[in-house]
């Protein structure tokens, strides 16, 4: 059910279905909401990519920032590692079926900052 808030007839508010844990749209975000995750997902989106190559692809990230947010999705079940080379050592990441299902939301959510022309500020960063 929805928080709603209503006013008794001597004007005091009152909430009524007030959210005692986070809601779904709060457990999503934190989920793929983290700094570089939704685009390390995205970049996850056709094929298996080594490293190396990822960290390439977000060009902002350091490796420390990409190696911790690989851990989280892959703790989190949206990633899998596999290692292809033990000298030198070598890996890759891909999407799990799970991780897969949040491509259509990134995609919408690429689709609606696109549109709307969202900028971030310096703080944002």
């Amino acid at each position: 059910m929805e928080s709603s808030i209503k006013t008794d007839n001597k004007g005091r508010k009152k909430v009524y279905n007030a959210c005692m844990e986070p809601c779904a749209i709060e457990k999503g975000m934190r989920l793929i909401g983290g700094k570089w995750k939704g685009s390390i997902i995205y970049h996850l989106k056709d094929e298996p990519v080594r490293f190396n190559d990822l960290a390439r692809m977000l060009g902002g990230a350091s490796k420390k920032m990409v190696d911790q947010r690989l851990k989280e999705l892959e703790d989190e079940g949206m990633v899998l590692r596999k290692v292809i080379s033990d000298r030198p050592v070598a890996v890759t990441y891909e999407l799990t079926e799970f991780g897969r299902t949040a491509l259509h939301i990134l995609d919408e959510l690429r689709v609606w900052s696109e549109t709307h022309d969202v900028q971030i500020n310096a703080k944002q960063r």
